[in-house]
């Protein structure tokens, strides 16, 4: 009787010693998946902003305090962490855009719809234009995803709602803020890239038709150009949906068209001789 006790006695305490080593590998495995996907995903994100504000200021703004990055990380995080992730208005960013003022000059803004490739090759290359992805916070955000979630002060890089599942999602809200504010600021002669090989290459419900193109106000910006890029020369300047952007457009402002093969820009891009009026 005392044998079978014995057994029984170290039979439960064999069942309670797995049970408890199963409870603490479930709380590590716990730990492990929250790090990976909350606070691990949170560093993983500011390193990479933090990397990328640096490296910015480094070929840009050579003498520049490191602490403009520090500050560009703290201010954006309060613009959405702890919110409902469809919930976040453009507005939000304003504490962002205020610490953080970077523009182009005067005759320098390169507006661009369905032509973002093209665009950025363009200023990359040549420095003559700049886009809005060629500043700081364009620059520093551009691909990237994040988001947070009620009540909880973790930083989410994926299950994020996408562009267009809510319209005030964080990442689209940023946009929409900082398509705003450059279209705000942008002073002088402003162009836009738009693509040519398509049926209507102004779309309305583009970032620049829903907000830039409406922005742009004269005095302060004199004129828009079109330059619209084809990989056959058959679109024309004619086309309805350029009609429907004059109308958008401030009717103050000097409106010009261009009707350029992307081959020209190429071309134009790979020779450094050429002058940046010879793109198009």
């Amino acid at each position: 009787m005392d044998t079978r006790k014995r057994r029984r006695n170290r039979l439960i305490a064999a069942v309670c010693l797995t049970l408890l080593l199963l409870i603490i590998l479930a709380i590590c495995l716990g730990i492990i998946f929250r790090s990976e996907n909350g606070a691990s995903s949170s560093e993983v994100l500011k390193t990479t902003i933090i990397s990328r504000c640096e490296t910015y200021l480094q070929n840009n703004d050579p003498g520049s305090s490191e602490s403009i990055c520090n500050t560009l990380w703290m201010t954006f995080t309060k613009a959405f962490v702890g919110q409902d992730p469809c919930a976040v208005p453009p507005e939000a960013y304003n504490q962002l855009f205020q610490a953080i003022n970077n523009y182009p000059s005067c005759n320098r803004t390169l507006f661009w719809s369905k032509t973002k490739a093209i665009s950025h090759k363009y200023t990359q290359e040549k420095k003559c234009l700049e886009t809005l992805e060629d500043t700081l916070l364009g620059n520093v955000m551009d691909g990237l995803t994040w988001c947070g979630k009620n009540n909880s002060n973790e930083i989410f890089t994926s299950g994020c709602p996408a562009w267009t599942e809510c319209t005030m999602n964080p990442v689209r809200s940023f946009w929409d803020r900082s398509s705003g504010l450059i279209a705000e600021q942008t002073c002088g002669a402003a162009t836009v890239m738009l693509n040519g090989s398509i049926p209507t290459p102004f779309d309305p419900n583009s970032t620049f038709g829903r907000i830039e193109a409406k922005r742009l106000k004269y005095p302060l910006v004199s004129g828009l150009t079109v330059v619209l890029v084809t990989q056959t020369n058959v679109t024309s300047c004619e086309n309805d949906s350029l009609q429907n952007l004059q109308r958008v457009l401030d009717q103050s402002l000097t409106y010009s068209c261009k009707v350029v093969l992307q081959s020209q820009i190429l071309d134009c891009i790979s020779d450094p001789h050429m002058p940046c009026g010879k793109c198009w």
